[in-house]
């Protein structure tokens, strides 16, 4: 999952780039609305984590503009904010969820993957891909009662596949997904995680359509 934070407490920031990206999430932090707009005008990200008192502005100006634009990306306001009326005026202008500082990484964390799998049309925890079980929100996969253990940047890629299934992933969109703009990305990064999945979960997993990309069918 990609993610866009817009937060420009330094600390608060670091702390939680640093964990997500250890949890297999590509992050793309933004300490003020300028960066955050240059970023969103490039990139499409998965959820956005907004904070709302920012050095140039209000986050929920920003809000508004993306929700005008048509941009349906789930945004969860994280905010030292917590007056009533502002978490309806922040549900109102559009956001998805709203939680308060100080919080909990791994709650943010749990936040983000459940707005982006209903954002996905998916909101379900649990699935099944031919005799695999898919617990998504722990992200994790087991056979029978067996542990397929996945690396973060496989499980990465594969939730991607598994969000859009049915639906062929270009190796740029997953590149978008798995990477953030400062991460080096090797030029065969993606054809070697989707082999070390075949490996693992079975060669008929991921397809490859020749020239387009790749999907789980």
């Amino acid at each position: 999952m990609r993610v866009l934070l817009i937060e420009d407490e330094a600390d608060i920031a670091d702390a939680l780039v640093r964990y997500l990206r250890a949890q297999g999430h590509a992050v793309d932090h933004a300490p003020d609305l300028d960066t955050a707009r240059a970023a969103l005008e490039v990139a499409g990200f998965d959820a956005i984590l907004l904070d709302l008192a920012l050095p140039d502005g209000s986050g929920l100006v920003l809000l508004r503009e993306q929700r005008h634009r048509g941009n349906r990306v789930p945004v969860i306001i994280a905010t030292a904010r917590d007056q009533i009326t502002e978490r309806i005026a922040g549900l109102d202008a559009g956001a998805d969820d709203y939680v308060v500082k100080p919080y909990d990484l791994a709650e943010i964390e749990a936040r983000l993957r459940a707005n982006a799998r209903r954002a996905s049309g998916d909101p379900a925890t649990e699935s099944r891909l031919g005799g695999l079980r898919v617990d998504r929100a722990g992200a994790r996969l087991f056979k029978d009662e067996t542990e397929i253990r996945l690396t973060s940047r496989e499980w990465a890629l594969f939730d991607a596949l598994l969000s859009a299934r049915g639906r062929v992933l270009s190796k740029q969109a997953l590149e978008d997904r798995l990477y953030a703009f400062d991460d080096a990305i090797e030029g065969n990064a993606v054809e070697v995680y989707v082999s070390r999945l075949r490996g693992k979960l079975g060669a008929d997993a991921i397809q490859t359509r020749r020239g387009l990309g790749y999907l789980i069918p």
